[in-house]
């Protein structure tokens, strides 16, 4: 394999350390692949969809939708658009949050509760298949610190949430609808 090297001045990484990087990768995208699969089959829904109503059948209550887009790392606008996508389907509602006039509040309905517990039997199962199968005790151990220390370490960057949006620049070209002199 040819070697791969970042740009002047950045250190590129050792092999064991870009041997690390792809294998993560590929693990989690073929974990990710075959759940997806899995709650397609079963429940008609995506991956990011389950995680979305997981967290709501895990909540003590509503979560605003700013806590949902940190807690499952997802875009603002692909949240809005999975929750409308939920919402249609009967299986959240959305609403005023009653502590914050800003915020939206989610609610997990009857219905998605029922999907979140048809679906979760199978989602264990493969879950359990293919990824703690294969780990010993000692290694279910290791790892879950290891992953647990990447992720907290990530987490001490902003959440996406509160990244500033990107603007559009203005347009400096004269409207068309602005009668000229």
């Amino acid at each position: 394999m040819s070697e791969i090297r970042p740009d002047a001045g950045v250190k590129p990484l050792d092999p064991a350390q870009l041997n690390t990087y792809f294998v993560l990768l590929e693990a989690v995208s073929l974990l990710q692949y075959q759940l997806e699969q899995q709650l397609r089959a079963e429940g008609g829904i995506s991956y990011v969809q389950f995680e979305l109503l997981a967290r709501l059948a895990d909540a003590p209550g509503p979560l605003t939708m700013t806590q949902l887009a940190d807690g499952v790392v997802y875009s603002r606008s692909g949240l809005t658009y999975q929750a409308g996508l939920l919402e249609k389907a009967g299986l959240i509602t959305r609403g005023p949050d009653p502590d914050d006039y800003r915020a939206t509040a989610v609610t997990l309905t009857d219905d998605g509760l029922a999907l979140v517990r048809r679906v979760l039997p199978g989602h264990v199962q493969l879950a359990r298949r293919l990824l703690f199968d294969p780990l010993s005790g000692e290694d279910l151990h290791h790892i879950g610190d290891i992953m647990t220390r990447v992720r907290d370490h990530m987490r001490t960057q902003p959440p996406r949430s509160a990244t500033a949006r990107k603007r559009r620049p203005r347009s400096t070209t004269p409207d068309a609808s602005v009668p000229k002199d």
